[in-house]
């Protein structure tokens, strides 16, 4: 017996094939010339000669099978071999096959069927597949709701001032708050001059942030750098002990000055001399007023804000704010690169309103606010042969 094999395409993930083989003509076997499965695939007898094509069960049967099984049918009916030319006709037999008119209504019948089932079948029948990448990805199936709903922008904590993202206030701000609503003593600095620091500090904050004196305004300067590192030079060893039990997370070093507010006069024209317009690094700089006692670590590190607002002042046998000038336009000309906000308090004093327009220069001036002035001085080792001052 030969078999005929037709390999085909299908909507399915595999290939199959269509066996077609002829069946001999037998009277007992009329009775089977009907659709019919046998064993693990599907079996059907399509007119004479009879043809079995055989597909899995398992898969829908595809719409191009039944076309090309039924054209098969027709077309290879119409052509008798040659032994039934000699077999006697059917005296019943009409001149129209009816075998392969109802043969060919049952199978529009079961075309109807299998269209329906093969249209309703991908959408209850989800692909393997597709199944496991629903379980093996959990998210997947949200990721198109979630790409439709527009997404917050969440800035990063901390910020100022606090977004819906931080809940939680910091250590040190809450602090700050306990200790400014429970005292009696506000910080020397007015409101309108705290501004014009706290301007700065919300655009570099966190940052490094030194200080030239330590007082009860130390925890709000501490507090509002959040994050960064703000250090305090405070000249009275006492008092540092006194802040600092009180607020043991402050950052306070001890520093001595060798300096007298009566000296004012003969330390500006010291100041004018070449040695104290070469910018360096203040430890071996050969200019009388460059403070070289600090702590290693306060020459190494390059500070984004200074404020000078220490030493002590305001009579003739006190150290005075004329080498801590100095030694803050220093710092700032030193960096690497960049730019230095640096602030002087009590401006409306003698020895503060010179030696800050002297060295910190009125060119670097940006802003003064009561008593206080903002300095921005740019870095003079990017660029070679920069002057002092502008």
């Amino acid at each position: 017996m030969s078999f005929l094999q037709l390999p085909i395409s299908s909507h399915t993930r595999t290939d199959h094939s269509i066996i077609l083989s002829p069946i001999p003509f037998s009277k007992k076997k009329k009775r089977n010339n009907f659709l019919s499965p046998i064993s693990s695939f599907h079996q059907y007898r399509l007119g004479w000669p009879q043809f079995i094509i055989k597909y899995p069960p398992q898969e829908p049967f595809p719409l191009s099978l039944l076309s090309l099984s039924l054209s098969l049918s027709l077309s290879l009916s119409k052509e008798k071999p040659e032994t039934s030319r000699t077999m006697r006709p059917n005296k019943n037999q009409s001149p129209i096959n009816i075998k392969i008119i109802t043969l060919s209504l049952f199978f529009l019948l079961f075309l109807v069927l299998v269209a329906w089932s093969s249209f309703s079948s991908p959408r209850s029948n989800p692909s393997p597949k597709a199944e496991n990448d629903d379980l093996t990805n959990p998210s997947s199936s949200l990721s198109t709701d979630e790409e439709d709903q527009p997404k917050p922008s969440t800035p990063a904590c901390p910020s100022l001032p606090l977004t819906p993202t931080c809940t939680k206030t910091p250590p040190s701000l809450a602090n700050a708050l306990v200790h400014y609503v429970t005292t009696n003593i506000t910080p020397q600095q007015t409101l309108k001059e705290i501004s014009v620091t706290l301007r700065v500090l919300e655009k570099k904050s966190p940052c490094n942030f030194l200080v030239f004196g330590l007082g009860h305004d130390s925890l709000m300067w501490t507090s509002l750098n959040h994050g960064g590192r703000t250090v305090f030079l405070e000249e009275d060893k006492a008092w540092i002990e006194q802040i600092t039990e009180k607020l043991p997370s402050l950052e306070a070093y001890h520093v001595t000055y060798d300096t007298r507010v009566h000296q004012a006069d003969g330390l500006m024209e010291t100041g004018m001399g070449d040695e104290c317009k070469v910018v360096s690094d203040p430890r071996f700089s050969k200019c009388q007023l460059s403070l070289k006692g600090f702590p290693s670590d306060i020459y190494d590190m390059e500070w984004d804000l200074i404020m000078v607002d220490a030493p002590t002042g305001y009579h003739d046998e006190a150290p005075g704010r004329m080498t801590a000038i100095y030694t803050a336009g220093l710092m700032a000309r030193n960096r690497e690169n960049g730019e230095t906000d640096v602030f002087v308090h009590d401006v409306d004093r003698v020895v503060e309103d010179k030696f800050s327009k002297a060295f910190l220069c009125e060119g670097y001036l940006t802003e003064q606010e009561g008593r206080l002035r903002h300095f921005i001085i740019p870095s003079h080792r990017t660029r070679s042969g920069r002057p002092f001052c502008p």
